[in-house]
């Protein structure tokens, strides 16, 4: 169970004793967990809305404060590498430029800016979201971004001569990225019923945009590609349950 406690000491804040995580190699084999933390985490904060829709009238206090939960239950990590990514690729300077413009730990004017609007965009989705399909659109929310990592580490290489996902490619296989689509699937189809494979194929597309907009621009990824992949992938069950809804697809 180290790999486990690795992908939880990782991917959380939670405090988790270090010798349960293990050494280096159980931190690379961890990259199969992470679909796993992903559903534990959107479990959490399933019964935190719950719990705030109670306390409080309404949608919208609910919905900010489970943003706000949601940033902090990963230590704000994804939102970093979102903020560098952005202000790399939006910078239309050549790919050794992007690449030491991500190393800078100041945040440009467009890492704000898209940071800002995913922000309102999840806050609004969210707020839109009720009745007995917000609960199973928050659980996959943190699963479908954690899944969005393992498929963008299978399927890219990475492009720096060092750095910590270095540990996890040395360990990745297909069949990594074959599980976290199961998972999900399983997972989409057992909440939200045959909508949820439009859920999956949504998340599957959106990743495969953005992995190929890295290999376009990179010729492969970074960790801080890894972390805007999986806050815009975070995104999307929410953004299908809203269509899905509006198309009549769901009651």
């Amino acid at each position: 169970m180290k790999p486990f406690f690795a992908a939880v000491s990782f991917l959380t804040v939670l405090r988790v004793p270090a010798d349960w995580c293990g050494d280096e190699q159980a931190l690379a084999r961890s990259l199969s967990w992470f679909p796993v933390v992903g559903l534990l985490t959107g479990i959490l904060m399933a019964l935190l809305d719950r719990m705030l829709c109670l306390l409080f009238p309404g949608l919208l206090v609910p919905s900010a404060l489970l943003v706000i939960a949601m940033i902090t239950v990963s230590g704000g990590l994804h939102l970093d590498g979102l903020a560098d990514s952005a202000d790399a690729f939006m910078s239309s300077r050549p790919k050794e430029q992007m690449l030491e413009i991500m190393k800078d730990s100041r945040c440009g004017p467009m890492g704000v800016l898209t940071i800002a609007a995913l922000l309102l965009l999840k806050f609004s989705a969210l707020a839109s979201l009720e009745g007995e399909w917000r609960m199973s659109t928050i659980i996959l929310m943190p699963l479908a971004g954690r899944t969005a990592l393992v498929w963008k580490t299978v399927g890219l290489d990475y492009v720096r001569q060092s750095g910590l996902v270095t540990l996890f490619q040395k360990e990745r296989h297909y069949g990594q990225g074959i599980a976290g689509a199961l998972i999900l699937s399983v997972s989409a189809f057992f909440l939200l019923g045959a909508a949820g494979l439009w859920v999956v194929l949504a998340c599957l597309s959106v990743t495969g945009l953005i992995a190929r907009y890295c290999r376009v621009k990179l010729g492969g990824l970074t960790g801080d590609t890894l972390g805007a992949a999986c806050e815009i992938v975070e995104l999307v069950p929410a953004l299908t349950v809203l269509v899905c809804l509006q198309q009549g697809i769901l009651p």
